[in-house]
């Protein structure tokens, strides 16, 4: 499983990258291939508010539906419109061509609630 160290994760497995101020959010890889070949991703709106812990998307995988739960709080400022397209990348690239938001923190504090790699990798051990 690849765990990016300089990233942060949620408990709904998603990751996070602080970049200048604002959070780029994605899926992990860990959850990527437990939902298999994602079909299509639905994302919120530039300008749409996020809230911590609630749902900002959907991922539809061959198998099953899942929310996208918000790591942090904030305002959308960016998504990843090739996800349209190309909603595969999600299988491909979960960290680096599959982003799905970048927001504007609201409570940057957030952040630093959020898992490590290696905690994240001890929550996703198999027992």
């Amino acid at each position: 499983m690849n765990l990016p160290k300089e990233l942060r994760y949620s408990e709904e497995h998603e990751w996070v990258k602080q970049e200048d101020g604002k959070v780029r959010i994605g899926i992990t890889d860990f959850a990527q291939a437990e939902l298999g070949d994602i079909v299509f991703v639905e994302l919120p709106s530039i300008g749409d508010t996020v809230t911590a812990d609630e749902p900002f998307g959907s991922v539809e995988s061959v198998k099953t539906v899942s929310e996208l739960y918000a790591p942090v709080s904030g305002t959308v400022v960016e998504i990843n419109e090739e996800l349209d397209e190309s909603p595969e990348f999600v299988n491909e690239s979960p960290y680096e061509k599959a982003w799905m938001i970048v927001i504007e923190p609201s409570d940057a504090s957030q952040i630093d609630a959020l898992m490590t790699a290696e905690q994240y990798a001890e929550m996703t051990k198999e027992d």
